[in-house]
């Protein structure tokens, strides 16, 4: 069994501050296989009756696992789910549970209480680079050609079908079953659509002339997608707004298989691999920090950093992403300089050889590899 330890770390520290981990996660990510992996757990599958006749009485059902940790897998398939892990959590402190889901609570139906205050969330994210070597030694082309759902980069010949029969399971018991959405056709071609233009601005006018959808109903399906992790959406980041882009955001794909396969490529040229090595950085960015809120940044004049990370205490961090590090343009980086002097600046290069400092007209820049990005987040 192939161990993911930043994640199974990250579900340790979560227990410690409450007895509820709410694994959350894509499908097909890994989370059966990774709550299954924690020491001395107790396993449940939520989809089998048994399992659903047993936590009909919550209460006999905690009793029994006093002291114990305990795994609830795809919880969200009972009736009434944050009943369970309430009764849990307000009476049976005791016991360890983590609860698994594709979506977060409070985006289903199914869940009438959030639970605020009575549990941790942890998002599994797709292969984590440190992770890569793991699945049979994976190499960064196949992360970037396959995309990080485990099953996937573990396939020697992955065929294109498996993406759209992916998206098919996703929008039947996620989107269809959770949030009561039922026009499959238009849904899966804006999430096609926004796959292929993954890193791009969101021109909503745009995508409602190619999906023939109004606003309103763009702005939902772009909610769906955020609240299941299938996209991450990147504002603009502003103070300055006389100079600065303020309004329009920037999409991006939750994995780079899905965005290769919507642009139609079946072998990746230079160039597109620096397309998917800047979404790589993104994901891993986020995963990492386990954090949505991350900002681009562009001027009026049109010069722009790939990456903005906000940090309490502390000044921005604006990153620069490229595949090679001759093809590094400090522009961006001093105009934001010019605007926030506080800020650090770094790239994130795949050819880097290790983290090293470059001058540009007095500007330090911080350089690294995808595997050293945790050293300057």
């Amino acid at each position: 069994m192939i161990q993911r330890p930043h994640f199974t770390q990250l579900i340790e520290a979560a227990w410690k501050r409450r007895s509820l981990v709410w694994l959350k996660g894509v499908r097909r990510s890994g989370k059966t296989t990774l709550v299954r992996s924690l020491p001395d757990i107790e396993y449940f599958d939520c989809e089998l009756p048994r399992t659903a006749r047993l936590l009909d009485d919550p209460e006999g059902f905690w009793g029994e696992l006093k002291g114990r940790r305990v795994a609830l897998d795809e919880i969200h398939r009972l009736k009434d789910p944050s009943r369970i892990l309430k009764v849990a959590t307000d009476h049976f402190p005791s016991v360890k549970v983590v609860a698994t889901g594709s979506s977060t609570l409070h985006a289903t139906a199914k869940f009438s209480d959030t639970l605020a205050g009575r549990k941790t969330e942890v998002f599994l994210a797709p292969v984590l680079e440190s992770e890569r070597p793991s699945f049979n030694h994976a190499t960064l082309h196949d992360r970037l050609f396959k995309g990080g759902l485990p099953s996937f980069l573990l396939q020697e010949d992955l065929p294109p079908s498996d993406y759209a029969e992916w998206l098919d399971a996703y929008f039947a018991r996620d989107v269809m079953e959770l949030f009561r959405l039922n026009k499959r056709a238009s849904f899966l071609a804006f999430a096609r659509l926004l796959f292929a233009r993954s890193g791009g601005l969101f021109d909503a006018t745009k995508f409602g002339r190619e999906c023939e959808a109004d606003r309103r109903t763009l702005a939902n399906y772009l909610s769906i997608l955020e609240e299941t992790h299938l996209a991450l959406v990147l504002k603009p980041y502003n103070t300055h707004k006389a100079v600065e882009i303020a309004k329009m955001p920037k999409v991006c794909a939750f994995d780079t298989g899905f965005t290769r396969h919507a642009k139609g490529w079946t072998s990746l040229r230079p160039e597109d691999m620096g397309i998917l090595y800047e979404q790589l950085v993104v994901q891993e960015t986020s995963a990492l920090l386990q954090r949505t809120d991350l900002h681009y940044w562009r001027d009026k004049s049109g010069r722009e950093v790939d990456l903005v990370v906000t940090r309490h205490g502390k000044p921005p961090l604006a990153m620069e992403v490229k595949w090679s590090e001759s093809a590094l343009d400090p522009s961006g980086l001093l105009a934001f300089r010019a605007l926030y002097p506080k800020a650090e600046c770094a790239a994130v290069c795949q050819d880097a050889s290790r983290k090293h400092k470059r001058a540009f007209k007095g500007l330090d820049v911080t350089v690294v590899d995808l595997p050293g990005l945790k050293d300057i987040l």
